[in-house]
């Protein structure tokens, strides 16, 4: 109103060209970022996923990189979109947000990010898989599931146990199955007035009588100690863990070994204490009985 009262003419044709430039810049941006986002999709994620399939990686890791891919393929497009558009000021906010996000985020999610890259290491180098049997800092489970930021594992209790990656990665992890081989050894005492070859043949009899125990590597039983009340024979014998169960077996083994030992009048000594010496008993007089009132 105050325009028009002043003379001044709205003229329609002033804001056309304005608005043309507009259009023109978003329509541009919009077809290059769809023509260098399809490019780049065509060739880059065909290339990672060949390359890591050639290299056998695992599927879980393939996954993952061409994700990865996708999305630096999307944020490589927008920019030069934006760059060629005419967006640079605008994409340079939007970068410098970017960033300071990125670092914030980083430092939150540390603990998150170091599991995030064990699982990967975990992954491409298995040390364990699926179904193995691992034992780490005084833990043992059996691994039911693998992830890229934890691992889930099932007690011999069926309690379910889910452990960092970061953990198993920086712990010692001992793979009881990994070997195609494996020894089941139990420690068994016997007196120090016993026949020692008498012994050890009772302990590698019945460890080659038991389901699953190898023939080679043949049964041993080596003496490994002389303790307090016993001497220690270790008898040593062989299984495929894959097979046969380690533990399992192992109760075999110590079943059968006591009961041959009882069968053979072989002793199997715990430990005891000898006290030498005597006792002296001094200053006893009458008992006194203490009545009340």
């Amino acid at each position: 109103m105050i325009a028009l009262q002043q003379g001044v003419s709205l003229d329609p044709q002033q804001y056309i060209p304005p608005l043309v430039n507009a259009v023109t810049t978003v329509v541009l941006f919009a077809v290059l970022f769809v023509a260098l986002y399809l490019l780049g999709k065509s060739v880059l994620i065909r290339a990672v996923e060949a390359s890591l399939r050639r290299r056998d990686f695992d599927e879980t890791l393939v996954g993952l990189a061409v994700s990865t891919t996708e999305v630096v393929t999307a944020v490589a497009a927008v920019a030069l979109a934006a760059t060629v558009a005419g967006f640079g000021v605008v994409l340079a906010a939007f970068a410098t947000l970017a960033g300071a996000l990125a670092l914030a985020v980083g430092f939150a999610a540390q603990d998150l990010i170091a599991n995030f890259v064990a699982g990967v290491f975990i992954i491409q180098d298995e040390p364990f898989r699926v179904g193995d049997w691992i034992e780490w800092d005084g833990n043992s489970g059996v691994v039911r599931e693998i992830t890229l930021r934890v691992t889930k594992l099932d007690t011999f209790d069926n309690e379910q146990v889910t452990v960092p990656n970061s953990d198993l990665a920086n712990a010692v992890v001992i793979n009881n199955v990994a070997n195609d081989l494996r020894r089941v050894s139990v420690d068994f005492g016997i007196g120090y007035s016993d026949d020692i070859e008498r012994a050890r043949k009772a302990i590698i009899d019945e460890g080659g009588r038991i389901d699953g125990v190898f023939e080679e590597p043949v049964p041993t039983a080596p003496v490994t100690g002389l303790g307090d009340s016993a001497v220690v024979l270790q008898g040593r014998i062989w299984i495929d863990p894959d097979e046969s169960s380690y533990g399992a077996i192992r109760a075999q083994f110590i079943e059968a070994v006591k009961q041959r030992f009882d069968t053979d009048g072989i002793d199997m000594p715990y430990p005891t204490t000898e006290l030498a010496g005597g006792v002296e008993v001094v200053n006893v007089g009458e008992t006194r009985k203490v009545t009340g009132d």
